[in-house]
């Protein structure tokens, strides 16, 4: 008799386990880098849905009104969402300066989790391209907007609905081939 015991015939595969979830989760990477997808585009759910209720009051010492979502109605609307603390915010803002003198649109701001005094600094500094400044000071309008992170920018469709969204900072090319294509068809719809 064998002093050897026999493994049952199920658990003779079992040390060959996590290798095999390591393969398979290398070829699940592998798979993503080699679609050519875009990984910085982060798909939302909200996209065609009404924007979420918003009711944000006014940043102190702008001058502006806050953000409602009743001010959405009848126009397009852009919402970016920014933060003094933000780096990628004061590389994109030059962008949103540029963007505020075109008046078919609205451009409004979301001051996520930041300190209003920082805020208005921020803006003395850079300019202030925005029509109305919201303050999310807890972050949980960002939440019920699907916020990832800032910056982010939303284009708002006439009938309030939300038509697309950027993650991460504008550029001259995001603008120019995937921001600006998406506030031409928000302008050409009927409310």
């Amino acid at each position: 008799m064998s002093t050897e015991t026999q493994r049952p015939p199920g658990r003779r595969f079992l040390p060959l386990l996590p290798l095999l979830v390591f393969l398979g989760l290398a070829g699940l990477f592998l798979s993503q880098l080699m679609s050519g997808r875009d990984i910085s585009e982060v798909p939302s759910v909200l996209i065609g849905h009404i924007a979420p209720k918003t009711d944000l009051p006014p940043l102190e010492g702008s001058g502006l009104a806050g953000l409602k979502s009743q001010d959405f109605a009848g126009k397009v609307t852009l919402v970016n969402v920014f933060a003094s603390w933000c780096a990628p915010c004061r590389d994109e803002h030059p962008l949103l300066v540029e963007l505020a003198r075109d008046d078919r649109f609205v451009l409004a701001g979301m001051n996520y989790k930041d300190k209003g005094e920082n805020a208005v600094k921020f803006l003395a500094e850079l300019g202030n391209p925005y029509k109305a400044i919201g303050v999310d000071e807890n972050g949980r309008t960002g939440i019920d907007w699907g916020v990832y992170g800032v910056p982010e920018t939303f284009v708002v469709s006439k009938d309030g609905k939300i038509a697309y969204k950027h993650v991460g900072p504008l550029t001259p090319e995001s603008v120019s081939t995937k921001l600006m294509p998406e506030v031409e068809k928000a302008l050409a719809a009927q409310p």
